[in-house]
């Protein structure tokens, strides 16, 4: 790991501010500064980076609605460097649902494509470990759909972990940190617009019955083309009900 005073130089007088904020930002991501790692004093920071107190406390500010770094206060306070995780999108996703402006229709159209590619590229890299928890998450959620509604609630928490498993199998990081963000908050469509009955929750086992059963062989265009048809199916739902409110 480099010494802190070769991570940073003079700020760039022509946008002092951004660049401020660019350089702890790349020294965070590229690993030279790691979760835990506090920064250095705000008299440090102003020295190498030849700036004023005003721009490295509002540079900091910027940093900690990043979620990059938390300042504390007190005795052995300052700017401590952060684990980087979904929850900053995951909440800014929230905000978008709760403001309307994520559509049934937007995200459908981003589940089909992206879910699709996850389950056939799950199809391809599943081993029987994989398909022996997704065959013991399969058999919760239909005990959950065969007592109906009272059940709801446990049955879309493992609805979740079944397509979180798919996308853990597929192993990508990138699809992993955006379909956590989709699902953690997908919930609020499903109590608004999917009033789940029996009916509902035992044809959506059916559907992951059927999608685990095509990764299991090996079958990933069907795999695909069986979550594309899931999701447009439940969307269809979701849009009648809608229509309904109105």
């Amino acid at each position: 790991m480099k010494p802190m005073e070769q991570l940073f130089r003079a700020a760039k007088q022509n946008r002092i501010f951004q660049d401020v904020v660019d350089q702890i930002q790349e020294a965070i991501l590229e690993g030279n500064l790691k979760a835990g790692d506090k920064l250095p004093a705000e008299r440090e920071l102003r020295e190498m980076l030849q700036t004023s107190r005003s721009t490295i406390r509002e540079a900091l500010r910027v940093l900690e609605q990043k979620g990059l770094i938390e300042i504390k206060l007190g005795m052995g306070g300052g700017a401590v460097v952060k684990s980087i995780s979904a929850d900053q999108m995951s909440e800014s996703l929230d905000l978008l649902i709760q403001s309307r402006k994520v559509s049934l229709n937007h995200l459908a159209e981003f589940r089909k494509g992206v879910e699709g590619d996850v389950v056939a590229m799950a199809a391809t890299r599943r081993k029987p470990e994989d398909i022996q928890k997704l065959t013991l998450l399969l058999a919760e959620a239909e005990a959950c759909a065969k007592e109906g509604e009272r059940r709801v609630s446990d049955f879309l928490d493992t609805d979740k972990k079944i397509h979180l498993s798919f996308v853990r199998i597929a192993g990508n990081p990138i699809y992993i940190s955006v379909l956590k963000m989709v699902h953690d908050n997908i919930r609020r469509y499903f109590e608004t617009f999917l009033p789940m009955k029996k009916r509902e929750m035992l044809e959506n086992y059916r559907d992951l019955e059927s999608i685990v059963r095509a990764v299991e062989t090996g079958d990933a265009e069907k795999a695909r083309e069986l979550a594309q048809a899931h999701v447009e199916r439940f969307n269809t739902y979701m849009k009648r009900q809608a229509e309904k409110a109105e």
